[in-house]
């Protein structure tokens, strides 16, 4: 039975990847973008049956990950939520160029507890600063994780970031700003749509127009010291049995795929 990591920290992902014995030589680790973390954990038992290999997950915000990979890190495969990082990884030689891939799109949502009964159109200049009153704003972090800066952009974009930067409660990743709004600790979030769907204490208020940020694009790529077995998982993610899973919760075909 394979193990699912979440969030390792970088410290204990070093030691082990030094250890002989903590990996077997057939397993993989794939980091992933904290947001696929209820579709990649289906795929774990199919992914063995289809084509034999054992995969473990770290979990965490594609900017943490790829700065882990960086610092040296194991990983196999890397998914990220947006390009940004994986070019950011590309110019460093730290992935393998001909196996990039676009693997999913995303939309992008702003969401409120379930039991709230507010209601916002999204639109040019829409009154979410008001709406939060003195309370904050979930969001991941804006300055690096990839929902936080698509959120940002979609903002900007429809003339209200001014209105709300001052009252962001930035988290680590997109999962961590989805449980401040379930938990009830924010009034409203700003999510991908599959993390809206996968919360069952969360709503969807609205959905932000494409048109106000980039398309939401989840790069995956091999690493340059991935293993055969890598490989062969990563033909897997790309397959009709796997896009099945990612569809059903909610991903859909990238921009351009």
């Amino acid at each position: 039975m394979s193990i699912r990591l979440i969030a390792l920290p970088l410290a204990a992902i070093l030691l082990m990847g030094t250890a002989p014995s903590a990996q077997a030589p057939d397993d993989v680790l794939v980091f992933a973008a904290a947001s696929l973390q209820t579709a990649l954990d289906d795929l774990v038992a199919p992914a063995q049956r289809a084509v034999g290999v054992k995969f473990r997950v770290s979990y965490a915000a594609s900017s943490a990950l790829a700065r882990q990979i960086e610092s040296g890190a194991p990983a196999h495969i890397f998914l990220s939520a947006d390009l940004d990082w994986m070019d950011y990884l590309a110019d460093k030689k730290l992935i393998r160029i001909n196996s990039r891939v676009n693997l999913l799109g995303n939309r992008l949502v702003l969401i409120a507890p379930k039991s709230g009964t507010t209601t916002l159109a999204i639109g040019p200049g829409f009154a979410l600063a008001g709406a939060l009153g003195s309370d904050r704003l979930a969001l991941a972090d804006p300055a690096a994780v990839p929902a936080g800066k698509y959120a940002r952009a979609a903002l900007t974009a429809l003339g209200v970031w001014d209105s709300v930067a001052g009252k962001i409660a930035a988290a680590e990743n997109v999962r961590a700003a989805l449980l401040l709004v379930s938990r009830g600790e924010a009034p409203f979030g700003i999510v991908y749509h599959t993390d809206a769907v996968a919360d069952r204490g969360v709503r969807i208020v609205d959905t932000f127009p494409e048109t106000t940020h980039a398309p939401i694009i989840y790069p995956a790529a091999l690493t340059p010291h991935a293993p055969p077995a890598a490989s062969r998982l990563l033909e897997f993610l790309k397959s009709d049995a796997a896009w099945a899973a990612f569809a059903k919760q909610g991903f859909m075909k990238p921009k351009g795929a």
